[in-house]
């Protein structure tokens, strides 16, 4: 499978609530949330290693999630971009979240994940957060 396939896969199983299944793609020492600005947004925390990548799932269900459609999964080699829109509502605050345009960038070793960022807009999301 190209890393273009599997990522495919991954927003597949994430469209089916299989996070199993995304876990399986990942390398045992992924590095999540790369070069992340500091926030204190759960969702955007930076995380080493599969198991410690679960809890970015965990940390979704602090949202209602309307809509993820990626738009364009684009890569060669070991990196893969995907662009996509965005919906959510955080449950605690009502905060809302809309983004168009989000981008997802997906760095691989062999044919697992080795390391994943968003590019959104954090500050929507962290003013969501606040319920601000």
């Amino acid at each position: 499978m190209n890393s273009v396939a599997v990522i495919e896969a991954i927003y597949a199983a994430f469209g089916r609530g299989d996070i199993p299944a995304i876990l399986a793609h990942l390398h045992g020492d992924v590095e999540w949330e790369y070069a992340q600005p500091s926030t204190d947004v759960p969702w955007f925390q930076p995380r080493r290693g599969r198991e410690a990548a679960a809890g970015f799932f965990q940390d979704l269900g602090m949202l209602e999630v309307t809509k993820f459609l990626p738009k364009h999964v684009l890569g060669t080699g070991d990196i893969v971009v995907a662009v996509f829109d965005f919906e959510a509502t955080v449950k605690a605050t009502g905060g809302r979240i809309v983004e168009t345009d989000g981008v997802h960038i997906w760095h691989f070793s062999g044919d697992k994940v080795a390391s994943f960022r968003h590019r959104v807009d954090t500050h929507q999301q962290y003013l969501a957060y606040h319920g601000r």
